[in-house]
């Protein structure tokens, strides 16, 4: 250990004490508050120790491979911007790397001439470089502030890394979550932070042009539109980028279109936000900000701010299939819309939903506890035109077996034992001209099942004691976590019945399986009535990796208690409650096919393709075209995976 490390650990300890700085020589450099910050990160929530000096932490070959597998689509997209990058860096002494959000490099250019003293420094492939691990550096500190920014020399926690010079940007997907981290670094540089100013300027540009790129490719068959401030670089240089679905309604985003938007918000994120909100224009004028216009007559104002833009509008990407177009699916009604904020795998359910709003046939709901099955159903309704009658629920599983018949048909005045000289009326007459929507109708006793297959099939219900049949019209929508079908198999339900309710059915993704997490917090925060609600980043990190067992239900819940605890309206990773950190067990019973009891618990990466998968049926051509990869190459994630299509045929793996 040499003298400039010694002061350098002398000085991390003191700026992490609570006790007062002493007086510093002039030639020791200061720091400013995002480092000491994360200074005091590193000893006080992760227990690293300055004076104890690591080497770099390089992933085996084995573990690498992992990681490069799972932000393969997006590596490839950013090698391009990874290698442009390196062409003007390259001859300062830079290497250039991208690394996933856990912080683990995943693709690099240096020059091979200086390999080992790269490997050594841990500006290599495979290099971990998270906060938690490697202590205050560019790559980790990035992840956790989500700020761009340069870590130069003295600033890094580990003594080791003092030499080092590293500047790093984040990278975000189109819903706003950080996926990625765009790093140059260099093993030598001139004392003076101020040196690195121009490289935490070409970090930036760059990380934004490999976002829109990542952006126009998942969004191609989206309503994209760019903006500027000026209207000569709209066309090949936006500096905002959007994605609209067919309601008109925000799917995605780059970070520089996310931050500004934001402004133009009293509460709520972007996602779900309908262009009309936010901008002077109406929808169906978006044809006049085409490409075919002059730029200069493509102007836009923001609604809340009176900021102009220049707009211009790309139409979705045509989609074939078999020789013949497809067809856009029609906009969702807002009741259906107002449940999803761009998840693929439910938005799929809702499209189908809403061809269904009005029909007679009676709909069956598959889901984990908590998912939102009741919530589907009122929107159902609300969506049809029996919205101004009744909705009524029934949880089958909370009322009293010994009850459940005269809750659910009613009975006569003293047609039995407790009975009140009154009678009454039951839920399923209460629901007469309405919806009635029976959850946890798989624990409906079997003997009751045969009463309620009458009232399906004949339109009519008997109360207890009753001589003459009272007619009913009414939609039936059920709801259970269980496979009726297992159930059916072990004949503790029946099986007329089972196809009397399963006239359509849907599935809905649990929690830990939708992209759309970021959303569903911010309009639950919102819809609580208290405006202005914030989470810090840390706060958002812990939600987003949590597996939420108890799905919406639980989300909430915790939202409620943070909420409530909070200061000034700021949520922060110690207002999240205690058990919110503990590893979460998985649910008992699940509503789709389950992976085998010895199995590896699936990564977010399986189960975002599983997602896809099941939201088109299992059209694995479809999937591979959506998600811009080839059908081998699904079939590789597939087999990784442990993805198994259940349309396979007998004697042969190969998925169809």
């Amino acid at each position: 250990m040499d003298l400039r490390q010694r002061e350098h650990i002398e000085t991390v300890v003191q700026a992490t004490s609570y006790l007062p700085p002493p007086a510093l020589p002039a030639d020791r450099p200061t720091h400013d508050a995002v480092i000491q910050n994360s200074w005091r990160r590193c000893v006080h929530q992760y227990g690293l120790d300055p004076s104890r000096m690591q080497e770099a932490r390089i992933l085996p070959q084995t573990r690498l491979r992992e990681h490069q597998q799972r932000i393969d689509d997006f590596a490839r997209i950013a090698r391009h911007g990874l290698e442009s990058l390196y062409a003007q860096v390259a001859g300062l002494g830079y290497v250039v790397l991208l690394t996933d959000a856990q912080g683990v490099t995943v693709d690099y250019i240096g020059d091979a001439r200086t390999d080992t003293d790269l490997r050594h420094a841990g500006l290599y492939l495979g290099a971990e470089w998270s906060e938690s691990g490697a202590g205050t550096c560019a790559v980790g500190t990035a992840l956790v502030t989500g700020e761009a920014l340069t870590v130069h020399q003295a600033d890094h926690f580990d003594a080791t890394h003092i030499p080092l010079t590293c500047t790093a940007a984040p990278l975000f997907d189109s819903h706003g979550n950080l996926s990625a981290i765009l790093d140059i670094s260099a093993l030598t540089s001139p004392h003076a932070k101020e040196s690195q100013g121009l490289a935490l300027q070409m970090v930036r540009i760059y990380a934004a042009h490999i976002e829109n790129a990542n952006f126009l490719r998942v969004h191609h068959r989206d309503w994209i539109l760019k903006l500027n401030v000026a209207p000569e670089f709209v066309d090949v240089n936006p500096e905002y980028l959007l994605a609209l679905d067919d309601c008109g309604r925000i799917v995605g985003h780059n970070h520089r279109a996310r931050r500004m938007l934001e402004g133009e918000l009293s509460t709520g994120t972007v996602l779900g936000q309908s262009f009309e909100t936010l901008f002077n224009a109406r929808l169906e004028d978006l044809s006049r900000y085409v490409y075919s216009r002059p730029s200069e007559q493509r102007l836009v104002a923001l609604n809340r701010s009176g900021g102009l833009l220049y707009l211009s509008v790309m139409p979705p990407a045509l989609r074939w299939q078999a020789g013949a177009r497809e067809e856009r699916p029609a906009p969702l009604p807002e009741p259906l819309a107002a449940l999803c904020g761009g998840d693929a795998a439910l938005q799929q359910q809702l499209q189908r939903a809403a061809r269904l709003v009005d029909s007679p046939i009676n709909l069956l709901i598959n889901g984990e506890t908590g998912s939102g099955k009741e919530y589907f159903a009122k929107a159902l309704h609300q969506a049809s035109a029996r919205r101004g009658q009744p909705f009524v629920a029934v949880n089958c599983a909370a009322i009293p077996e010994t009850l459940i018949e005269s809750e659910l048909f009613g009975h006569l005045p003293n047609s039995f034992s407790g009975a009140g000289p009154r009678g009454k009326r039951g839920l399923i007459q209460e629901a007469d001209g309405g919806t009635l929507f029976l959850d946890e109708i798989g624990d409906m006793p079997r003997e009751l099942q045969s009463r309620l297959l009458r009232v399906l099939a004949e339109g009519e219900v008997l109360p207890i004691g009753a001589a003459r049949p009272i007619p009913v019209r009414l939609r039936v929508i059920s709801a259970t976590h269980h496979r009726l079908e297992d159930l059916v198999a072990q004949g503790r339900f029946r099986e007329d019945l089972f196809y009397r309710l399963n006239g359509a059915r849907f599935a809905l993704p649990p929690l830990r399986e939708r992209t759309d997490l970021d959303w569903l917090v911010q309009k639950m925060l919102d819809d609580g009535g208290q405006r202005g609600i914030a989470l810090s980043p840390q706060a958002r990190e812990q939600l987003c990796r949590h597996r939420w067992p108890g799905n919406l239900r639980e989300l909430r819940n915790v939202l409620e208690y943070a909420r409530a605890v909070c200061s000034d309206g700021y949520i922060d990773l110690h207002d999240l409650p205690d058990a919110l950190g503990a590893p979460a067990a998985m649910p008992a019973v699940q509503a789709l096919p389950a992976q085998q009891d010895d199995a590896q618990p699936m990564p977010p990466e399986g189960m975002l393709l599983m997602q896809y998968l099941r939201a088109s049926g299992w059209n694995l051509s479809a999937v591979a075209r959506q998600i811009g990869i080839s059908r081998m190459t699904l079939y590789r994630r597939m087999e990784r995976y442990g993805i198994q299509s259940p349309n396979r045929r007998d004697g042969d793996g190969a998925p169809q």
